[in-house]
């Protein structure tokens, strides 16, 4: 596997990690089945996986904050931003592996960028 796609699905599963926690602890189980997204979680997890799928920017980036061009609709980067700011400081107690990869990557980048 190509490591620009090794990038993408990584990313894609730390939005994943991100929305489902978000949903659990904000839908509390709308979802149905134990572990299932809520239908508003699961369109904003589609609709990550493709802008993440169509980046021609995924080489140069580690993560869509750290891209110049947002290629979000308005709504749906408002949606993220919201399962973000909840989900990003939880992370550290859920998923700690990925937290700390997530910010090593991010400083990574902005310092390239400087």
């Amino acid at each position: 596997m190509k490591e620009t796609e090794k990038k993408r699905k990584k990313e894609q599963h730390v939005v994943g990690e991100m929305i489902r926690l978000y949903c659990r602890k904000k839908h509390k189980g709308s979802g149905g089945k134990k572990g299932q997204l809520c239908a508003e979680c699961q369109e904003l997890l589609d609709y990550a996986r493709l802008r993440s799928e169509k980046c021609p920017f995924m080489e140069n980036k580690t993560f869509c904050s750290n891209c110049k061009v947002h290629c979000y609709k308005p709504e749906m980067r408002e949606k993220i931003r919201r399962v973000m700011r909840f989900s990003g400081p939880r992370m550290l107690l859920y998923h700690p592996g990925l937290a700390v990869w997530h910010v090593v990557c991010s400083v990574r980048e902005k310092k390239k960028q400087k």
